[in-house]
């Protein structure tokens, strides 16, 4: 192998070797420029805790603490469900507060509905108003039925929302370094090119 042989063989190598290293810088880069979406909870929600009132919660995405800044996370949580997305266990906990809302609703729609039957079956003879037929002991039991459903309903369905924010927020760093580790070549080899210079080869396996 002659000098200008070699010559070229080693600047080609250089070359290929200054692509790959400015492409993987300009990756890591952009990954870097992206900031991690932190999810915080409104003062007042942060300490709900068990057996919390059942209302929206609202949340923001900005480091400040102005009121303006958080939105609310929609009756089911939908609003706040594009943040959470690839982080399954804080998917999971948002899903589950998502049932608990639905069985809150079923269970007022109950109590309501037999209030309304105890009433209309107060005014259901014009000639004698009535307060203990057999429909309004139905009824009363429904209402009694539906009132002991809220409570243990209402009991741990802020706990999950509150512990989706928290799935999320603890997955962040986690998430950062699998997506660097993703830019990591692997594999390393020689191929050639058209012009029959050796070139740097770099694999990358994405999952």
């Amino acid at each position: 192998m002659t000098q200008y042989q070699l010559s070229r063989i080693v600047g080609g190598l250089r070359r290929s070797a200054l692509v790959a290293a400015c492409s993987l810088g300009v990756a890591v880069a952009a990954q870097a420029q992206q900031p991690a979406t932190v999810l915080r909870l409104a003062p007042e929600d942060q300490n709900r805790g068990l057996n919390g009132v059942q209302k929206n919660f609202y949340f923001t995405t900005e480091a400040g603490t102005n009121e303006s800044a958080y939105q609310s996370a929609g009756f089911f949580g939908q609003r706040i469900r594009p943040y959470l997305a690839g982080n399954q266990e804080a998917l999971d906990n948002l899903n589950r507060y998502r049932r608990q809302k639905w069985l809150f609703v079923a269970e007022r729609l109950t109590f309501v509905g037999a209030v309304g039957l105890y009433g209309q079956q107060v005014y259901a003879h014009p000639e004698k108003e009535e307060y203990f037929n057999n429909t309004q002991q139905v009824a009363v039991g429904l209402a009694a039925f539906s009132l002991l459903s809220n409570i243990l309903i209402s009991r741990n369905t802020n706990s999950h929302f509150q512990r989706a924010v928290e799935a999320h927020n603890a997955g962040l760093p986690a998430a950062r370094r699998g997506a660097l580790q993703q830019l990591r070549p692997s594999t390393v080899g020689l191929a050639a090119g058209r012009s029959g210079q050796p070139l740097l080869a770099l694999r990358w396996n994405l999952r």
